[in-house]
């Protein structure tokens, strides 16, 4: 039932939109709006559940929040449940919605962080609600987590705690976050995606350096002649598919779901026919260069003596320095290539009580829906907790309509989550909570 005005919101959905009217936006460099105001109304909420939350400042307006809830076994290790409060900018014009306007309409609940991540730090937030107002502990001790600064790779956020702060994860060994436990149809049948590993991030700059002049002269060393080759080498550069562990075992489940063989169907041909998830899957077959930023000249009838780019990388874990090692031998030797931000690979195998529990959590909401594996082809926080030992997992579930084209929607325009998929996601991660 799409809520009216006389139709109260559910929980989440009141939380996720409360959340996007903070305008949180990262543009990266150390520049942002800042996560503090937002962090303080996460305060409150866990607060009002009587919980002590901490706040920690990494900078000036970069605050992330932590809060520890006690266990009913103190045996047992903690479980980390993390989301973060910052999110990418949004050009208001190129919506149909004011991107921090929390805009209810058609069953869905608009705006920049609908899923990326403000709805998991709802479903958080509820599903705590729901455990500890009942009377009732999460089966072991959580830390709770929102932090600053993913959206610039957590320099300022899960990187900042873990290396200033590593006591306030004491005793956890496994996370769960983000971008994982959402639903996508294989030709009818439904099945879930649990995020057990994560594409290693690398973002460089391009530098090219030449020789300044007047716009209408011949010139052999134009910086931006240099850059754009360099540019165009590295961003048109076709890398080989590579199947790790988690990619070869999740094209196997999907091909026997569709009754492929999959001897005889490429592993792109079964990326491709995950239907919408091949967004994130088909770039986990091998590596990514893609181009970003540009900058150069300052006159058009002026030639610099200095261009630059930007690019993201992504590379599959294990393969960094062969694929840097690449990335410089086609940038030429008049472009400089310096690493600005880089951060590891994760993978981890798809058993244990946890991803048993998961699955279980699932079907006991959605019987008889698979759930798979699946590399990440970007990244999370995971990251950064694995430096102390914890293993990570993407689980924020969402049952969802076969046609909504989800991941288009991380990163993207008129990002949206289904009010109904929030509901779902709250119950399967309360379940998660009291029985793991």
């Amino acid at each position: 039932m799409t809520p009216t005005s006389e139709t109260p919101l559910h929980r989440t959905a009141h939380l996720t939109r409360d959340l996007i009217h903070f305008d949180t936006s990262n543009y990266g460099d150390g520049k942002s709006n800042g996560e503090t105001e937002a962090a303080h109304y996460v305060e409150a909420e866990l607060q009002a559940l009587g919980l002590k939350p901490q706040l920690f400042d990494a900078a000036p307006g970069r605050t992330s929040v932590i809060a520890r809830v006690e266990g009913a076994n103190p045996d047992a290790a903690a479980l980390v449940v993390h989301g973060h409060l910052d999110v990418v900018p949004a050009v208001a014009d190129d919506w149909s919605v004011d991107p921090f306007g929390g805009e209810i309409r058609d069953g869905m609940i608009w705006g920049r962080g609908a899923v990326d991540m403000k709805n998991m730090d709802a479903m958080i937030l509820t599903a705590l609600g729901e455990i500890l107002g009942s009377g009732r502990q999460p089966a072991r001790d959580l830390v709770i987590a929102f932090f600053a600064d993913e959206e610039a790779g957590g320099v300022l956020g899960s990187h900042f705690m873990v290396d200033e702060h590593p006591e306030v994860f004491e005793g956890a060994t496994e996370a769960i976050s983000e971008v994982g436990g959402y639903s996508i149809d294989l030709e009818g049948q439904r099945a879930y995606l649990v995020q057990t590993g994560e594409k290693a991030l690398i973002w460089i700059t391009l530098t090219a350096r030449g020789r300044a002049g007047h716009g209408s002269q011949i010139n052999s060393e134009n910086a931006v002649t240099r850059l754009a080759g360099a540019v165009a080498r590295i961003g048109s550069q076709e890398w080989p598919v590579k199947l790790t562990q988690t990619t070869r075992q999740l094209l196997d489940r999907v091909a026997g779901i569709l009754g492929r063989d999959p001897k005889q169907v490429s592993a792109e041909e079964l990326a491709i026919a995950t239907g919408t998830a091949s967004r994130f899957i088909s770039a986990t077959l091998r590596a990514t260069t893609n181009p970003t930023m540009l900058d150069a000249g300052y006159k058009v009838n002026v030639i610099p003596d200095f261009a630059e780019a930007r690019m993201d990388v992504r590379v599959l874990p294990g393969d960094e320095v062969e694929v840097m090692a690449r990335i410089r031998e086609l940038a030429g030797p008049h472009v400089e290539v310096t690493v600005m931000h880089q951060d590891i690979g994760l993978e981890t195998s798809f058993d244990g009580p946890l991803v048993d529990q998961m699955i279980s959590s699932l079907n006991r909401f959605d019987p008889g829906a698979e759930v798979l594996p699946y590399l990440l082809s970007a990244g999370t926080d995971n990251k950064a907790l694995s430096m102390l030992g914890i293993k990570g997992y993407g689980f924020a579930p969402l049952k969802l309509p076969a046609d909504l084209d989800f991941p288009a929607l991380f990163h993207g325009v008129d990002e949206r989550v289904p009010l109904d998929a929030l509901v779902f996601g709250t119950d399967v991660l309360t379940d998660l909570l009291l029985r793991y």
